[in-house]
């Protein structure tokens, strides 16, 4: 860091800064914040109004000094600029937005037993951990504010309800189109943009035509969905923008490894990097590629959000909403429905607890319907007795993190927003190594509020796909009446049938099988099961499995990225 305490910047970081003598405002990244903005900024920083400065368009972090000493740092509220903090024995409290390169400097190890426990029952019970032992995590929608040595966490998520659902769409439909062509209208020439044929990459796509060219992909194989693809030209055509096919073979199949560079932290996308090096490679090196990542959180929701209406005394509105719903999709109504009432009824602490209880006794499986506050996958069942013991150990001590509520649909839909942002961050280094830039319109900061604002109840699609899109962006009635949705299911079979003996062989040479937290032998069951199509149950697990194996032959830091400080 440099000598006044403000922080240092890799040189792949875009900064500005401005300063008088309150105090000292410098916003990292992509913000859309003019100059003016940014010294109304330090009025709101000197008088501790941290979220203010989490307001402008784009994708940034934020770092405030005040006069009297007191330093605030912040990412985004979905995560893609995260934000870790430990504590260096000479300088005390230290943190950066590269975990690999904190872990160096405070001596932290890699935690296996918390990669263990992701594995088996999710990432989102702990969303203050991270990977390494020592090494804490901001969680995103939260800020870290450093005074006189020591560290508190700030909310800054900021969610205002909307008064209906009208005037919160009509919100939502005024920050998205601000994210992507603010954007598009900055980069002064053709962006790149995927589109897949569903609903997310067709808006970011639709706006961006209206204000700037757009060089459009589309991937397809013989595993992959014709219909997506059907729509996707569709769309294209719609737009009038150049629009690339790319069809691949068996080399593009998932789970092909070779080749693939080492990242910070796992990344879920180096399965598919054949993939995408065969469908990007028309559009690599444009300023940026617009993604409809992110958007299957904020423009819908999940059953969690008939859980949290019981919870809220709304049962009669709650009940045949999703009785409906599991009629509509041959689900058994009455067991649906019984399953969020279980859940409605317990506590996180409880869920937690009975989990703790099934992983001591050897019996962790959890098959169900519906949604739960805590529910063990596959993976959960390659754990041996050892790694039993310390995932339950972690359940037991840890749990329940109330930050971000009690309240079953609050934290749900915080924790996909979690899990959205990690991977796109995650994966950002896998895309760049190829020549693209990704960036994500539905996990900006005001997009994220717009539709958090909105009930999850009004966000779920019970009779239509995503109905706040519709209200929020003027679509095609033919895109917005669609009712399907592709699956990968296939394709992923085949790359599991393609590259099984390779799979089998990195996870037995693992540090989670050789430390003795996961058996080899039952991983090995589980692939052949989803290899030959006996069973796609596993294959989530088996993807995260692969992928955090993958990472753990070597993780390595990206300082050209960092932004760091103490």
């Amino acid at each position: 860091m440099d000598g006044d305490g403000r922080g240092r910047f890799g040189a792949g970081v875009a900064v500005r800064g401005v300063g008088d003598g309150r105090g000292r405002l410098t916003v990292a990244g992509d913000c859309g914040a003019d100059t003016a903005q940014l010294r109304a900024g330090l009025g709101a920083a000197a008088e501790g109004r941290w979220s203010d400065l989490t307001r402008w368009p784009g994708s940034y972090w934020v770092l405030a000094e005040q006069a009297g000493g007191d330093r605030f740092v912040c990412g985004d509220l979905a995560g893609v600029r995260g934000i870790w903090h430990g504590r260096d024995r000479r300088e005390g409290v230290v943190w950066s937005s590269d975990p690999g390169a904190l872990a160096a400097r405070v001596g932290a190890s890699v935690d296996l037993e918390v990669l263990a426990a992701h594995l088996a029952v999710g990432e989102h019970h702990w969303p203050s951990r991270s990977q390494w032992a020592g090494v804490r995590r901001v969680p995103p929608g939260w800020g870290l504010l450093l005074t006189g040595g020591t560290a508190r966490l700030v909310d800054v998520r900021g969610i205002e309800p909307a008064a209906d659902p009208v005037a919160g769409a009509s919100r939502l439909g005024e920050a998205l189109t601000t994210a992507v062509q603010r954007r598009v209208r900055a980069a002064g020439g053709s962006v790149g943009a995927d589109l897949s044929g569903g609903l997310d990459s067709a808006a970011a796509v639709l706006l961006a035509a209206q204000v700037g060219p757009v060089r459009a992909v589309t991937y397809t194989d013989a595993w992959t969905s014709a219909e997506d693809t059907f729509y996707a030209v569709r769309v294209a055509q719609h737009a009038g923008i150049e629009h690339t096919i790319a069809r691949g073979g068996p080399g593009e199949l998932p789970f092909g490894l070779d080749g693939a560079p080492p990242t910070v932290e796992p990344a879920p996308a180096v399965i598919n990097l054949a993939l995408d090096r065969c469908y990007l490679e028309p559009v690599a090196g444009l300023p940026l590629h617009l993604t409809g990542h992110g958007g299957d959180v904020v423009l819908d929701s999940s059953a969690a959000c008939w859980v949290g209406q019981v919870q809220r005394g709304a049962v009669r509105e709650a009940r045949r909403a999703a009785v409906d719903f599991a009629r509509l999709r041959n689900l058994g109504p009455g067991p649906y429905w019984r399953s969020l009432r279980r859940a409605a009824g317990t506590t996180p602490e409880r869920a937690a607890a009975e989990v703790t209880a099934r992983l001591r006794a050897g019996t962790p499986a959890s098959r169900g319907i519906g949604w739960a506050w805590c529910r063990p996958g596959p993976g959960a069942g390659w754990l041996t007795e050892q790694g039993r013991h310390a995932v339950a150990d972690l359940l037991d001590g840890a749990w329940f993190d109330p930050l971000y509520g009690t309240f079953a649909d609050e934290v749900d839909q915080w924790a996909a927003l979690r899990a959205a942002g990690d991977d796109a961050r995650a994966c950002a280094p896998l895309y760049e190594a190829i020549g693209i830039r990704p960036v994500h319109p539905f996990l900006d900061n005001e997009v994220v509020r717009a539709a958090f604002a909105i009930e999850p109840s009004a966000r779920r699609g019970t009779y239509t796909y995503k109905p706040v899109l519709a209200a929020a962006v003027d679509l095609p009635d033919w895109l917005i009446g669609r009712r399907s949705k592709g699956s990968f299911t296939a394709q992923r079979i085949q790359g599991l049938a393609r590259h099984r003996r390779a799979l089998e062989e990195l996870v037995a040479g693992s540090a989670l099988v050789t430390e003795g937290l996961v058996d080899a032998a039952r991983v090995r069951a589980a692939l052949a099961d989803a290899a030959t199509g006996r069973s796609a149950e596993p294959i989530a697990d088996l993807h995260h499995l692969v992928v955090t194996c993958r990472w753990l032959r070597g993780p390595v830091a990206a300082p050209e990225r960092a932004v760091a400080g103490c």
